[in-house]
């Protein structure tokens, strides 16, 4: 692990992204989610069980990964408050 003051962990701990950056991220996120409707009704039609297992745990997945990117932009917008 690199604990030196400059390393990567360092830099990666200090990785802020822009507020449009989020959006985005938020957008593509929420875009994954058709394919797994998809999955989770032709899994469902087909009776898979494994396939529909696993178009569940993607949705939870795509359901942290969004809840995750809305705290960062409400971290982002209280961050602008207290700057002002």
């Amino acid at each position: 692990m690199n604990t030196e003051k400059g390393g990567k962990l360092a830099k990666a701990k200090g990785f802020k992204k822009s507020k449009p950056g989020t959006y985005l991220s938020i957008g593509t996120t929420l875009f994954g989610a058709v394919s797994v409707i998809k999955q989770a009704k032709k899994a469902k039609g087909e009776q898979d069980t494994l396939q529909l297992v696993d178009a569940i745990v993607s949705a939870a997945a795509i359901a942290t990964g969004v809840a995750l990117l809305v705290r960062e932009l409400r971290r982002m917008s209280s961050d602008d408050v207290l700057a002002d």
